[in-house]
């Protein structure tokens, strides 16, 4: 069950900054007025902040799930079709699109997604490659089928510019979505994502290799989050040292349409997981990867699970040689309380789905292991998904992982 409390921004209206709690306008107020993001949207001027009471946590030292999902690309084709799909001319929903991975993603305690896309001007123009800029109604379905939060440090993050950044962070703002890995202050840079599960403070972090060689603002030069090992592991000593239980890294990293890891991952994973704390423990309890377009291994390595590449939830590649950018995995995992360790907590059970970007028509993003044995399918639809499950699996597989404890999922 999802736990109401968040801190990032939250219910009450909290923002945790290097450790310390500071208040920020709630995302509705008592009368009704528009929020702080909304205001900041239209140019309206922003009230001081006022106090505000701490959220609430979940229970005590219980067991929680992590879910994560790849990267969410609405390529043209997908803008319309959530044009198509929206009730009214000239509005945009994404709802139908992600109604087929809703129940996994609202099932889990905690829910990451990545964003890699900024949100163009309302009213468009909203572009495809190489230069992405998608609706920001995305940011409302993301709410609607449950995400908790999201990285945002990709490669095309500066897109629409250091101002598609921002916009694209005032809409998760608005909707309630903490984020990570951009930023419109070198405070906000500093600040992991932090939200709470089973008496669990989470802490995740985001950095990507590059930005497709757009530069980062010369005088912004903290606005988007790039790949430096002690930067990361300073990073997860500071959200420790604030008080998180377990830290995670979403990193844009590896070589497109390459299934096996390259050596900057598997060189950057082994320092990161190897990494402990001066009571032994390590520094970063789990590794999420994207970027890739297609699935990647998963490998327990140093005792810390790495995800080398989910693949792209959202995309929509129409060339045979490139359907497998249609395909992904979902990892979840279970976080429990380390009785060795008190204030820790550890994964006690590995597990993996299957995504798929189903090019319909309509398009529509499904479970695909979950869908691969739904007798209310038509035959033909459940083969075609069983496929796509055997392939993933194969990619999820290809490094050991099963050997280490990783299990197939189906629902």
């Amino acid at each position: 069950m999802k736990l109401a409390g968040r801190i990032g921004i939250g219910l009450a209206g909290l923002v945790v900054v290097g450790g310390g709690v500071v208040a920020v306008p709630r995302l509705l107020d008592d009368g009704g007025r528009a929020t702080a993001p909304e205001q900041r949207l239209r140019g309206e001027p922003v009230p001081a902040p006022s106090a505000a009471s701490p959220a609430p946590t979940g229970p005590a030292h219980a067991p929680f799930t992590l879910v994560a999902t790849g990267d969410i690309i609405p390529y043209p084709s997908i803008v319309q079709r959530s044009a198509d799909d929206a009730d009214k001319a000239g509005e945009y929903d994404f709802r139908k699109i992600l109604a087929g991975v809703k129940p996994l993603v609202s099932a889990a305690d905690l829910a990451i997604c990545h964003h890699e896309i900024p949100y163009g001007r309302p009213g468009g123009p909203y572009t495809g490659y190489p230069t992405f800029k998608a609706p920001h109604q995305l940011a409302d379905a993301l709410k609607d089928a449950g995400y908790d939060g999201c990285s945002t440090a990709s490669n095309h993050t500066l897109d629409d510019g250091y101002e598609g950044l921002a916009r694209t962070l005032e809409h998760l703002d608005r909707v309630g979505i903490p984020h990570v890995g951009s930023a419109r202050s070198a405070e906000e840079a500093r600040a992991p994502a932090r939200l709470t599960a089973g008496g669990a403070q989470v802490a995740q972090l985001s950095y990507t290799y590059g930005t497709n060689g757009i530069p980062l603002p010369q005088d912004k030069p903290w606005a988007v989050n790039l790949i430096d090992k002690d930067r990361i592991l300073a990073d997860a000593r500071a959200a420790r040292a604030g008080g998180a239980n377990v830290v995670v890294v979403s990193v844009h990293w590896g070589t497109e349409w390459q299934t096996a890891p390259d050596e900057q991952q598997k060189e950057l994973a082994q320092a990161l997981t190897a990494s402990r704390s001066a009571d032994g423990l390590p520094d970063i309890d789990l590794i999420i990867g994207t970027h890739n377009h297609v699935p990647q291994p998963y490998e327990k390595i140093n005792g810390t699970w790495v995800v080398f590449g989910m693949g792209d939830q959202v995309a929509s590649f129409v060339p045979a040689d490139k359907l497998r950018g249609n395909q992904s995995s979902v990892p979840r995992f279970t976080f429990a309380p380390a009785p060795a360790h008190p204030g820790r907590w550890e994964v006690v059970k590995a597990e993996y789905l299957t995504q798929y970007s189903d090019m319909g028509p309509p398009f529509r993003v499904v479970c695909a292991s979950c869908a691969a044995s739904d007798a209310s399918l038509p035959a033909a639809k459940r083969s075609e998904y069983a496929r796509i499950d055997q392939q993933v699996t194969e990619a999820v597989m290809s490094r050991g992982a099963g050997g280490q404890g990783l299990e197939h999922a189906t629902r």
